[in-house]
């Protein structure tokens, strides 16, 4: 099983792009996440890529700011490409679900995900949409 749960804050504004061979929208950000390694309660950061697609990644990409908290359900995945004839490793996380806890409003002010209006951005769900 490859299942993952993340919550962490944004490191920086996220990236919107779309595929060249069907512009398939396409999200990266980077999640900080902090996490305790001693007794005494010190901990360590860890910076965690984070790849969401389709319409979750239009939402992401519209929602959400660096410092944003959001919590990501998905897999870690890896893979391998050449660049200047060199062979570089990737392990990213994909985000299958991203809940958004807080977002930034215009005023760069937190606000809790419940107040936020995010209808707009829903597609409307019409009985040929349900499988039964």
């Amino acid at each position: 099983m490859n299942k993952v749960f993340l919550i962490g804050n944004l490191t920086k504004d996220p990236e919107l792009t779309k595929t060249q061979q069907n512009g398939t929208a396409l999200c990266k950000f980077t999640l900080a996440i902090t996490r305790n390694y001693s007794k005494d309660g010190k901990h360590e950061t860890d910076f965690l890529p984070i790849t969401v697609w389709r319409a979750q990644a239009e939402n992401c990409a519209k929602f959400l700011k660096k410092g944003s908290k959001a919590a990501i359900s998905g897999s870690i995945q890896t893979r391998t490409y050449d660049a200047n004839g060199e062979r570089r490793y990737v392990t990213e996380i994909v985000a299958d679900e991203v809940q958004f806890l807080t977002t930034k409003n215009e005023d760069g002010e937190d606000v809790i995900a419940d107040d936020a209006d995010f209808s707009d951005s829903l597609d409307p769900v019409t009985d040929e949409d349900i499988p039964f």
